[in-house]
């Protein structure tokens, strides 16, 4: 029975919490005013222009990016014009899968007997040798001459009529003046 009546004595002080007998005037002022004033807007989605869409007409010249051409009298260019064009039947290398921009020159080797080799780096981080008559980048690109710090190229580009014409290139070494 003692149980009974400390249980009972308990309940009803823990009750005792629950009766409104405080003040609460104030916090009904606050919450009426809050809910008086006016809401936010969200302002609308912006609208965006739609892509405009460019298309790009000088692929056949020279890149702005690129070095210029080296002068080299080892270099000619094909007078007649008429008569280049690739030949699209020849088993295409390793290199030519790269624009000649992702190409970089970095040494040469020279072995006992005279052949110079040039090392470039490809597109991918690797380093191929190559030699003259060996072609690369992707404009039929044939290395017509090696020296230690350039390599010359023809390249066979479209002319813009339907024919094509050869242009010559300069792959120049690697952190040499104008890189």
């Amino acid at each position: 029975m003692r149980i009974l009546v400390v249980s009972t004595l308990m309940a009803s002080s823990f009750l005792t919490g629950c009766i409104q007998t405080a003040d609460t005037s104030d916090l009904k002022q606050f919450v009426s005013k809050v809910l008086s004033t006016p809401r936010g807007r969200v302002e609308p989605i912006p609208e965006f222009k739609p892509y405009e869409y460019f298309s790009y007409s000088a692929s056949a010249m020279r890149s702005p990016f690129g070095q210029p051409v080296v002068e080299d009298s080892e270099v000619m260019l094909n007078a007649n014009m008429g008569n280049v064009r690739p030949d699209m039947d020849r088993a295409r290398e390793y290199l030519e899968q790269f624009a000649i921009g992702e190409l970089a020159m970095v040494g040469t080797l020279q072995k006992p007997n005279g052949d110079l080799w040039a090392l470039i780096r490809d597109g991918s981080g690797g380093v191929v040798r190559v030699r003259e008559g060996e072609y690369m980048g992707q404009n039929h690109g044939r290395i017509v001459s090696i020296a230690d710090n350039r390599i010359n190229l023809i390249e066979i580009v479209p002319n813009g009529m339907g024919g094509w014409i050869e242009r010559p290139r300069t792959l120049a070494l690697d952190g040499l003046a104008g890189e």
